[in-house]
This record gives C-alpha cells, sequence and structure tokens, in this order.
C-alpha cells in the first residue's frame, strides 16, 4: 500500500498526458510541432513562432506584431514487459502498457512597444500514462498509473538592443493522477485506487544573443515546482477499510536549463544544436504521510539531452526538417518500477514547413524513439519482479501558426 502512494507522487511528479516518457525523465518536450522535426535541436535559440514562450522567452523580441501557434500531438508509447515475479502468483506479461495520446499546445505573444513583448503559453510540461491487463503478474505493485498536468505561462521579454533580449515567465501549473494496483489479501483481492492533484507554480528565464548576423545563442531555465499531493485511497470491497482514506505525499518537479545554437549556413540551410540539463536528483526519496507513513528511496541522477539538426528551406513556401537526439535515463535498473518503465532513448526525427500566406503558416513533424530495453528489479507489496521491457515510442505532430 505504502509503495503505492509513492507511485502516487511520482506519477504525480511525471504530470501529463499518456504515453511514457518521451524527453528528460517523464518530460513532455513536445511542446510545438515546429520544432519536432529537428528532434528539439537548437529550441531555446531558433525562436521561429510563438512557442518559444516555452523554451526562451526572450525569443519574443524576433516575432512580428502579433503571433497565434496552435499545436497537437499524438503520441503512441509501447511498453512490453517479458520476464517473472517471485512469488509466482499466476498471470499474463501485462500486454501493452503503453497507449494512444493527444497532447496540445497553445501560444500567443505579441509586441507591446518596440522593446517590450508579451506572451502567453497553454501546455503541459510532464507526463505519463501506463496501463497493464488487470490480472497480470505485476498486479501488486501497478495496474494503471495516468497523471495529467496544465501549465499556464504568462511571460515578458526585452530587447535591450539589437543583439540582445531577455526575457522571463511565470509558470502556474495543476496536477491530477489516478494510479490503481490490486492489494494481495484473501479474495475478492481489492483493486486500490488513488486519487490526488495539487497546485504550484515556478517560473522560467531566457536569453538570446544575436553574436553575428548568422548566428544565434540561447539560454534558458526553468525552475522546480513544488507540489503537496492531497488525495485519498479506497479499495473495491468495502470490507478492507483500512486501504480508505486520506494520503499526501511532498514531491518536487526537476529544474532544467539549455544551452542552444541557430547558425543559418547559407540562405537555404540552418543548423542547430542544443544540450538541456535537468535536475533529476531532486527526486531522491518520498515522505508520504496520512493512513499511510513511510519514506521511500528514488536515488535519481541529473540527466543530459543533446541533440541535432538542420532546416533545407527548399523553396519560399516550403521547407523539410531533420534531426537526432540523444536523452539520458535518469533511473537504473534496481530503482526502477512497472509505473515508470524510462529508459534512455535515440530520436529520429524528420518534418517541414508549409507556408500557406504571409499570415499563415503550417508546420509537420514525426519522430521516432528507440527506447533502450529498460530493466525492471522492482520489489513491492511482497512481490518481486525481474524483466526489461521491449518499448518505443513515435510522435506525429501538426501546428497552426496566424501572424496578425
Amino acid at each position: 500500500m505504502s509503495h503505492r502512494i509513492h507511485r502516487l507522487a511520482a506519477g504525480l511528479a511525471l504530470a501529463g498526458c499518456a504515453g511514457f516518457s518521451h524527453a528528460a525523465g517523464f518530460a513532455l518536450i513536445e511542446q510545438n510541432a515546429s520544432g519536432l522535426g529537428n528532434a528539439y535541436a537548437g529550441a531555446a535559440a531558433v525562436a521561429q513562432d510563438a512557442s518559444t514562450v516555452f523554451f526562451n522567452p526572450a525569443g519574443m523580441t524576433q516575432l512580428p506584431d502579433r503571433q497565434l501557434v496552435v499545436a497537437g500531438h499524438l503520441i503512441k508509447a509501447k511498453a512490453e514487459f517479458s520476464g517473472t515475479v517471485t512469488p509466482a502468483i499466476g498471470g499474463g506479461d501485462g500486454g501493452d502498457a503503453g497507449g494512444l495520446a493527444v497532447v496540445p499546445n497553445a501560444y500567443f505573444a505579441f509586441r507591446l512597444t518596440p522593446q517590450v513583448h508579451l506572451g502567453l503559453g497553454l501546455n503541459s510540461p510532464f507526463g505519463l500514462k501506463t496501463e497493464y491487463d488487470s490480472n497480470w503478474i505485476g498486479r501488486y505493485q501497478a495496474i494503471k498509473s495516468e497523471v495529467k498536468t496544465i501549465n499556464i505561462n504568462p511571460s515578458i521579454a526585452y530587447k535591450f538592443r539589437e543583439t540582445l533580449s531577455l526575457g522571463a515567465g511565470l509558470n502556474l501549473q495543476w496536477v491530477e493522477a489516478t494510479l490503481t494496483h490490486r492489494q494481495p489479501l484473501p479474495a475478492p483481492v481489492p483493486l486500490v485506487t488513488i486519487k490526488g492533484d495539487d497546485y504550484g507554480w515556478g517560473y522560467n528565464l531566457g536569453a538570446l544573443w544575436q553574436l553575428t548576423p548568422a548566428t544565434r545563442l540561447g539560454l534558458s531555465y526553468r525552475s522546480e515546482v513544488d507540489y503537496t499531493l492531497e488525495g485519498t485511497s479506497s479499495a473495491s470491497d468495502p470490507v478492507v477499510g483500512a486501504l480508505n482514506g486520506p494520503v499526501t505525499a511532498a514531491v518536487t518537479l526537476p529544474d532544467s536549463a539549455s544551452l542552444s545554437l541557430f547558425h543559418k549556413l547559407s540562405p537555404r540551410w540552418d543548423l542547430l544544436a542544443d544540450v538541456t540539463w535537468t535536475g533529476w536528483s531532486d527526486f531522491d526519496d518520498l515522505p508520504i504521510r496520512g493512513t499511510v507513513n513511510k519514506t521511500t528511496v528514488e536515488n535519481w541522477e541529473d540527466i543530459l539531452r543533446y541533440s541535432l539538426g538542420a532546416t533545407w528551406h527548399m523553396s519560399d513556401q516550403l521547407s523539410l526538417r531533420g534531426g537526432v537526439a540523444y536523452d539520458e535515463a535518469p533511473v537504473s535498473d534496481v530503482y526502477r518500477t512497472p509505473r515508470i518503465p524510462d529508459g534512455a532513448r535515440t530520436w529520429v526525427a524528420v518534418g517541414g514547413q508549409y507556408r500557406l500566406s504571409r499570415q499563415s503558416v503550417l508546420d509537420f513533424g514525426y519522430a521516432h524513439l528507440f527506447v533502450n530495453s529498460p530493466g525492471l528489479q522492482s520489489v513491492d507489496n511482497g512481490t518481486t519482479l525481474n524483466g526489461s521491457y521491449d518499448a518505443s515510442v513515435d510522435i506525429l505532430s501538426a501546428q497552426l501558426t496566424l501572424n496578425f
């Protein structure tokens, strides 16, 4: 039971929509479609549309007077477990714990004065959803894990001179989680459901330097967000009253920092690069209070994400993009759980942009993520799961940008 609550807060730290994690542990980097084709290389420096509110608010000084961006992402995650459980309790391997999700984002930016730009973003920065067959061999550890976030991000940018802009934003976040598992008790072996939510806030900062007419350097930082989740635990069998009651869990979503480079190699070719650090070492333990009192050791580690990309401006109307990236995994086999079957990922991405008119632009992209077979040595609720996952992620995105 206590480890279930631990999974709740872990899940809440993973807020978002479906699939299992797609970048930086369980962060959702899918914050626009215009960057997907480059595997989000150069995201803090490219400043090509209003989604820069998320990646680097200083980039708003590169935009026209008013711009609206609306994007949507179809994310299909695959996570198939194979292994054993001790003691043997019967059941299958759980099927595909991944699923299909839709993740939307929207941004608006406008020029208030020649130097001051304002913006607003609506997105989901973290995400997780896994769901196994209800009677699989790991049912005492996890069945369903679903967490969502909504982030509202008002921002401001100031152009100090033609070569330097600074930006800042406020992040107002809401998280909600639903987690289930079966409790190893005499028949009917109740299904335990844990629900919780909370609000939190943080900030993001950015700087953009125009080093030469052809080269921009972007630096951005997103702060931690602290939560104290409040929720309830309930069992499908009302006789099991000890499993019913309030719970709380303190958790911190990690901070992150990105250094990006954009270079116009020629009128037809752009080169992009990026390195992003995420401070997952904040997720070192999890104190649970309420119906259950327990502190769980997590021992996650800080990680880096590396990406390279290129854009070919094929004509005045059509541009094509490509990119590769590598995400480190913050968790080892010993601390990995079936709720978060996270592993290191290698991205291969393609995409493009079609200019419908002077006022409207369509962006599209596709990425496949090769996940390095995450191993599992999870002990919980009197059972030990040993095995590994066959995992991957596919992402298809589209975006409409309107200038007015």
